[in-house]
C-alpha cells in the first residue's frame, strides 16, 4: 500500500467516524432503549444508536469500496477482497447509556495482518484521533496537531488505566494486573477507548486490558503507534485480534511492563 492510498483510506475512515457520530449524538443523554446481548449471563448493552451508526458506516463503505470486507460489532463479518473495515460504532456503550464521556466510534482498515489506519472519534466533544502507524493527528473543531506520547521509562511514574478490573478473568491475568497496579503511580478505571487516545496525546502512560475483540482494538493500534507508543499483546506479539492488550507511550516502559507480566508466580 503506497502513501497516497494510505492517506485516502485514513481520510475515509475519518469521514466514516464522523458520519457515525452525527447519527449517534441525537440519542446521547436521551435515555435510549437498551438491549442486553448477554441477558441471563451478564451485561453487554446495545442501543439503537449502536445499530444505526454501524448501518451508516456499512452503507458508506459499500458505496465507496464495494469489494472491501466489513467486520462490525453489531452485524458481524462480510468477506471482501482482503481489505476489511473494522467497526465499533460505540466503544464504551456502558458509559454512553449513563451519559458519561468515555466512549467513542472506532474505525480501522485491516490488511489481514495489521490495521493500516485507525480512527477514534468522540462526537460529543468533537474530537478525532487518527493515525496510520507512522504519524498520528488530533483534530477538534477547525484545529489540528500531531499526537506524541511522552517519556515515562519507570513504572513507578506511570499514569495507568484499564476499562474495568473484572476484565481479568483468570488468576494469571489478575496477578499480572495486580503487579502493574502495585507499581504504577495511579490506575484509573472506566476509560474504554478514550484512555488510548489520552496515551497517544501524552496525557497517560500505560493501558492494560484483556478480553478485547478485534473491533475493540484495531482502530487504536495505528493511533498509538503513529504517536510513538507501543501496543502489543501480553507476550509482546501482534494485538490485532484482541485478547490481552498492553499499550504504553514509552518503549522502555513497555519492556518493564512485559517483564512484570511474564514473571513467574511467587511460591
Amino acid at each position: 500500500m503506497n502513501v497516497r492510498q494510505r492517506a485516502e483510506f485514513l481520510e475515509f475512515a475519518r469521514e466514516l467516524a464522523e458520519r457515525a457520530g452525527a447519527s449517534i449524538l441525537p440519542q446521547f443523554r436521551q435515555a435510549p432503549a437498551i438491549d442486553n446481548k448477554k441477558a441471563g449471563s451478564g451485561y453487554d448493552p446495545v442501543t439503537e444508536a449502536d445499530r444505526a451508526a454501524e448501518t451508516v458506516m456499512r452503507d458508506a463503505i459499500r458505496e465507496r469500496y464495494p469489494s472491501h470486507g466489513i467486520l462490525g460489532e453489531e452485524f458481524g463479518h462480510e468477506p471482501g477482497d482482503g481489505l476489511t473495515w473494522v467497526l465499533d460504532p460505540i466503544d464504551g456503550t456502558r458509559g454512553f447509556v449513563m451519559g458519561l464521556l468515555h466512549w467513542g466510534t472506532l474505525v480501522a482498515l485491516f490488511d489481514g495482518e495489521s490495521p493500516v489506519v485507525g480512527v477514534i472519534h468522540q462526537p460529543f466533544l468533537g474530537e478525532t484521533f487518527s493515525g496510520d502507524g507512522h504519524t498520528a493527528q488530533y483534530r477538534r473543531n477547525d484545529g489540528s496537531r500531531k499526537l506524541r506520547t511522552r517519556r515515562c521509562p519507570r513504572l513507578e511514574d506511570a499514569l495507568a488505566g484499564t476499562t474495568a478490573p473484572d476484565l481479568f478473568k483468570t488468576s494469571e491475568e489478575t496477578t499480572g494486573f495486580q503487579r502493574i497496579r502495585a507499581k504504577a503511580r495511579t490506575v484509573r478505571y472506566g476509560t474504554d477507548c478514550y484512555l488510548y487516545a489520552m496515551l497517544a496525546m501524552g496525557q497517560a502512560d500505560l493501558v492494560i486490558e484483556s478480553g478485547l475483540k478485534p473491533y475493540d482494538v484495531q482502530a487504536l493500534i495505528p493511533v498509538v503507534q503513529g504517536a510513538g507508543g507501543v501496543i502489543t499483546d501480553w507476550k509482546g506479539g501482534n494485538p490485532a485480534m484482541g485478547g490481552q492488550v498492553l499499550a504504553t507511550g514509552d518503549p522502555e516502559l513497555h519492556e518493564l511492563a512485559l517483564r512484570e507480566l511474564g514473571r513467574e508466580p511467587t511460591p
